[in-house]
């Protein structure tokens, strides 16, 4: 089954309610470029309540190395997610699986792209421009998948309940990434929607 990552949590309760809804990764935003974006004392206390199984990940956007690691020693991250232009050798020097984000409006070239990261677990595609944070709500050409990349990928970029399934046919990811989509205002998720969401990707194999 497609694996599950719901993004861009700042409540509490949403993290309960993604957790229910049987997301297994939840992404934590500390980039400043972002609406969603977490203090380490908010994010202490949502990293708090999620259960062992379920995997942290740490959103970071062409910050600089100390910062990255102020959070990692304030926070037990699973895995760091880099939005930014930040290369290889950054983005492994932390010690931790790692998800490099891909502007889907500047790449031509997934297989190429990955190349250059060659040790990321695996690649999110989204579609922000270069320069630009994630979490807008657009949803991009999947078609511009034009090649097996050779590493997991993460769907990313305006998804939601209603073009979830047609995504996973179409892109057949290894995870999706959902924000904007389930969202009812930037970093206040909709319960209802991750829960139509979750079930959504859960049932696409059916048609």
């Amino acid at each position: 089954m497609t694996e599950i990552k719901i993004c861009g949590l700042t409540r509490g309760e949403d993290v309960d309610a993604a957790v229910r809804a049987g997301a297994v990764m939840l992404g934590l935003v500390f980039a400043p470029q972002s609406p969603r974006m977490l203090g380490i004392g908010m994010a202490q206390r949502l990293a708090g309540r999620v259960p062992d199984e379920v995997q942290i990940v740490g959103v970071f956007m062409d910050q600089v190395e100390t910062e990255v690691d102020k959070v990692i020693a304030g926070i037990s991250l699973d895995v760091l997610q880099f939005h930014g232009r930040e290369n290889n050798a950054f983005c492994k020097q932390f010690g931790l699986p790692f998800f490099k984000a891909v502007s889907m409006r500047e790449c031509a070239d997934v297989r190429a792209f990955a190349a250059g990261y060659p040790d990321a677990h695996a690649l999110l595609l989204d579609s922000h421009g270069d320069g630009e944070a994630g979490g807008q709500g657009r949803v991009f050409d999947w078609s511009g998948i034009n090649s097996e990349p050779g590493v997991p990928l993460i769907l990313a970029g305006g998804l939601n309940p209603g073009n979830i399934r047609g995504a996973i046919k179409r892109v057949q990811p290894w995870a999706v990434d959902g924000s904007s989509g389930v969202e009812m205002a930037p970093g206040i998720k909709d319960h209802a929607l991750m829960q139509e969401f979750c079930e959504n990707v859960r049932n696409a194999a059916d048609g």
